[in-house]
């Protein structure tokens, strides 16, 4: 009659378990060096987006504004991103806007009466 029954289990000899551990270790040291990659790029990343994000630092921008002969600013104010400017051109008001960061020109708003 044959035997159906696998057969035990050897225990290994002492050259081949060092292999065995020679070999966990090679392979935990591959996993760590792997992830200390991935912590290494993610850290890259986070400190490279918070560097170059728009709030990073004051931008500085230098621009003259030229308004028509006569004109004198009545009033200035920020609100949110934009600068603006309140004028009064020879008895007429105007506002105008600017982006605060770069300076240009965001829109005009002009005043009359009406007849």
């Amino acid at each position: 009659m044959t035997d159906t029954n696998p057969p035990a289990a050897q225990e290994p000899n002492p050259e081949e378990a060092e292999r065995i551990a020679a070999r966990v270790r090679r392979l935990m040291l591959i996993s760590a060096a792997t992830t200390a990659v991935a912590i290494a790029a993610v850290m890259f990343a986070i400190v490279y987006k918070v560097v170059r994000s728009d709030g990073g630092g004051p931008a500085v921008a230098e621009q003259t504004a030229m308004l028509p002969k006569g004109a004198r600013i009545v009033a200035t104010a920020v609100a949110g991103d934009r600068l603006v400017l309140t004028i009064d051109i020879a008895g007429v008001t105007e506002i105008r806007t600017f982006d605060v960061r770069t300076l240009k020109p965001a829109g005009r708003l002009g005043f009359a009466s009406s007849p």
